[in-house]
């Protein structure tokens, strides 16, 4: 049995919380970047709510072209060698989602993406293989690119797209890599 346990806390040893959302400030550094760069009219933001979550929220137009909403961290030293999962405790009603994870700073570059669709108003835990994201730039797939090197991750954020017109709302209670 001691075995056992030496293996769970290696693993716990072995993730690093990229994000949660415990107070207002947890939201300062994560912008919007919407289908307005390209003439657009979608809106969205990421706000603190109350009891210790963030909110991604707003509304996806397809008008003028548009058709996605998004909101991103701003860079930093958050990769984590050899992680094989992202980990995201989520809640929202049944819509389709996109995780984005960059490996450079730069506002114009390649994301790496893992679509996921929470259901119903309980939070949920989802795991995320590495292996799942796919490289895309501008929303199309990057045929050939190298696979996500999760030691290089530097900017986090979330996305909704595929034609999903109107009101959205994800909860969002954390953010990791293991």
């Amino acid at each position: 049995m001691p075995s056992k346990k030496r293996a769970v806390s290696a693993r716990q040893a072995d993730s690093r919380l990229l994000f949660d959302f415990p107070d207002a400030n947890s939201v300062r550094d994560w912008a919007a970047i919407d289908d307005r760069v390209m003439g657009g009219e979608s809106q969205s933001r990421l706000r603190h709510d109350p009891q210790g979550h963030a909110v991604f929220d707003g509304v996806v137009s397809l008008d003028r072209g548009g058709g996605f909403a998004s909101v991103r961290s701003i860079p930093g030293d958050r990769g984590l060698p050899d992680a094989q999962v992202c980990q995201i405790e989520v809640r929202g009603p049944g819509k389709e989602f996109k995780l984005s994870l960059f490996t450079d700073d730069s506002l114009d570059n390649l994301s790496y993406q893992a679509s996921f669709a929470p259901s119903g108003n309980e939070w949920q835990s989802l795991s995320l293989p590495v292996a799942v994201f796919s490289a895309s730039f501008r929303g199309r797939t990057v045929p050939g690119a190298p696979p996500l090197n999760p030691a290089r991750v530097r900017q986090v954020g979330f996305m909704i797209s595929a034609r999903q017109a109107g009101p959205f709302t994800l909860d969002i209670r954390r953010i990791s890599l293991a």
